[in-house]
């Protein structure tokens, strides 16, 4: 349990409604930010990241949230 002070690929594709695959495919292609922090070899990210990078992606100009 990663807690609600970090985001794994699950909390994330759910904020972006997106599956955890697509999530995935992201960070293998570059597009996510490195992750804040790594457990057991897995990556987390603070929920302020995603949300910074979610208000900053491209295209995002015409999204309602």
């Amino acid at each position: 349990m990663t807690g609600p002070d970090l985001w794994s690929y699950n909390e994330i594709a759910a904020h972006i409604q997106v599956r955890p695959d697509t999530v995935r495919s992201y960070r293998k292609q570059g597009v996510l930010p490195p992750p804040d922090r790594t457990i057991g070899g897995r990556p987390y990210w603070y929920p302020d990241t995603i949300r910074t990078w979610v208000a900053n992606r491209p295209g995002n100009r015409h999204r309602s949230r």
